[in-house]
Formats: structure tokens, sequence, C-alpha cells
């Protein structure tokens, strides 16, 4: 093998090394991002879901003091609404954390 063979065989094993560390870099940013649109949406979800539990909480402190309650039911109007999506919000996260654990 001549020299100059030898060196055209180094530059496209080079070439071959190169290609597939860009597709294998490229494949590991998707996933990267990805992993951080899904961060994103479960905390978009938390956010949702906390602004829904100081509703919920006002609305026991109206009851309570505004309304004179002694107790309050989970099926009252006020609270049903906001436990139904308190309960899909958590079902939310609890999908898109389960796609993130599978990301890795």
């Amino acid at each position: 093998m001549t020299f100059s063979e030898r060196m055209k065989d180094m530059l496209e094993q080079g070439w071959a090394v190169s290609k597939d560390f860009a597709l294998k870099a490229g494949a590991k940013a998707q996933d990267l991002g990805e992993r951080g649109v899904l961060m994103w949406d479960i905390k978009q979800l938390e956010n949702q879901a906390e602004k829904l539990l100081a509703k919920l909480g006002n609305e026991a402190y109206v009851a309570f003091t505004e309304r004179g309650q002694d107790t309050i039911e989970r099926d009252a109007i006020e609270f049903r609404s906001l436990l139904e999506e308190l309960a899909l919000i958590k079902e939310q996260i609890e999908k898109k954390d389960t796609e993130l654990k599978k990301k890795g």
C-alpha cells in the first residue's frame, strides 16, 4: 500500500468517524431537547396545580369565615370542579414524568 493510499484510507475513516459522531451528537441533542421540553411542561403543570390549590384553600376559607359553614363537602360545586382540575393535572404530570424517566 502506498503512502497516498494510506492517507486516503485514513481520511475516509476519519470522515466516517466524524459522520457517525455528528449523527450521535445530533440524536443526543434532540434527546436533551425533548427532556427539557418535558421538564418545562411538568413545571408549568405544577404551577397550575399550585394556583388551583390556592383557590381551593381560598374557597375553604370563604366557606368557614364568610358563609359560616362548620364543614365543607368534597361534592360542593366550589370544590368539585377544583378537585377535578387538580386530578387531571396530577395525571398529566405523572404521564410526563413517566416519559421523562423513559428518556433517562
